[in-house]
């Protein structure tokens, strides 16, 4: 799919993505918000409430919500980096827009292949259904390749990391 877009936000570079789910804002809500929901799609479940100024270990680090206006944005820090969920309700139902600002972005290809594989997995999930993170990755390598030519970076640090992960499957 490649829809997001590379963009500068306080001098750091951030992946933005925008979908359009034919589902409610509360809806979408849940599934961005609630720990037994995100486990189904995202990356980690945060077990968060969410509340402003709460804090949630994932992965061996730390985040904070840092705003919650319910339902319409979730914002958190974890290990040094920002993330939001934007929900805003439109005629055909929900446009969901995800930010992540980081710092290295010689990564960026890499990291906006990874979101894509996850945002996939939200559709399916809010229409009741499944799909694996592994089905969701399948075509990373592809996805990869055409975000690191759009976004004018060094497709190599993407490449290796592939390779790390196929090697240590086998």
């Amino acid at each position: 799919m490649t829809d997001g877009t590379l963009e500068t936000i306080d001098g750091r570079p951030a992946l933005r993505f925008e979908r359009t789910l034919a589902h409610s804002v509360e809806r979408v809500w849940r599934a961005v918000s609630e720990p037994a929901e995100l486990e189904r799609w995202f990356p980690a479940a945060a077990d968060w409430t969410p509340a402003t100024g709460e804090t949630f270990e994932a992965y061996g680090a730390t985040g904070e919500v840092t705003e919650v206006d319910a339902p319409h944005r979730l914002a958190w820090t974890f290990a040094g980096e920002r993330y939001s969920f934007e929900l805003a309700a439109q005629e055909s139902g929900c446009r969901l827009v995800f930010t992540h600002v980081f710092d290295d972005r010689s990564l960026a290809a890499q990291t906006a292949a990874g979101w894509e594989a996850y945002l996939s997995r939200l559709e399916p999930h809010l229409a009741g259904g499944y799909l694996s993170e592994e089905q969701a990755h399948e075509p990373w390598e592809e996805v990869h390749e055409r975000y690191a030519e759009r976004f004018g970076v060094d497709p190599s640090p993407g490449r290796r990391f592939l390779a790390a992960q196929r090697a240590g499957q086998q």
